[in-house]
């Protein structure tokens, strides 16, 4: 979700025009429909500041990474090969991909 988003469901949520955001932040109804366009890009704190003013919250949290799980059969395949053949299977699965990517194209009309 962007932030233009967020703020636009806050509000909504909160049952606020933008006309009545506007007035509690203090600023006009077209700086409230700027915040809310899809090129915003606020600052932390107007975020911050346009959310509590809907009586939201917001707060950063930080995620643990992801766990990969790696598939260790295929990595010593790959460890085992040659360079040579490293190098002709990367080739091989170039060209598939290319023509994956090829036949996914959208087609003209016609």
């Amino acid at each position: 979700m962007t932030s233009s988003q967020l703020v636009r469901q806050a509000r909504r949520s909160a049952g606020l025009t933008q006309a009545e955001l506007a007035v509690r932040l203090g600023v006009s109804q077209p700086v409230v429909a700027r915040l809310e366009g899809w090129r915003s890009n606020p600052t932390w704190e107007t975020l911050v500041r346009a959310l509590r003013a809907t009586g939201h919250d917001i707060e950063l949290a930080r995620r643990p990474p992801p766990v990969v799980e790696l598939d260790l059969g295929q990595l010593r395949e790959r460890l085992a090969l040659t360079p040579a053949e490293r190098l002709r299977a990367f080739q091989r699965s170039q060209a598939n991909l290319v023509h994956l990517r090829a036949s996914a194209r959208p087609r003209g009309d016609g």
